[in-house]
């Protein structure tokens, strides 16, 4: 069996969270997980050296407009870091992931970055993760 066998039979999800670690900030941190679908060749163009076309698929299709929103805390409030709003968080993201593997999902990786506060005039940040599923079609 070769590989493109075994992964035309696999199917991926990303689930991301977004935390905010601003001090005080808006309150904008969330569970996100798309409920449409997309293909990426709808929004692909190719670009060689003898032919260069520009990419005109319309944003407005690209945009996916039904998605679950879960709210989380901030990692920041006026005090300073909470613990408690870090602990609060995990125990959502993994009621998320329990549920997805009690569906059928498989959590095959996770990534992470950081966007932290450059200074003093800076004053944003995020933290975001990626979980990346996969489960049988």
């Amino acid at each position: 069996m070769c590989f493109t066998e075994v992964t035309a039979q696999v199917k991926y999800k990303i689930i991301t969270s977004v935390e905010s670690i601003v001090p005080n900030g808006i309150r904008r941190s969330r569970l996100i997980s798309s409920v449409d679908e997309r293909d990426y060749k709808d929004f692909t163009s190719e670009q060689t050296t003898e032919e260069s076309k520009r990419n005109k698929s319309d944003r407005g299709d690209l945009r996916v407009k039904n998605y679950e929103e879960t709210k989380l805390l901030n990692f920041y409030n006026v005090a300073g870091i909470r613990f408690q709003n870090i602990a609060s968080n995990d125990a959502v993201v993994s009621s998320k992931i329990n549920t997805m593997t009690a569906e059928g999902w498989e959590l095959a990786f996770v990534s992470s970055a950081v966007e932290s506060d450059a200074g003093t005039n800076d004053g944003q940040g995020i933290f975001i993760t990626r979980y990346f599923f996969k489960r049988n079609k």
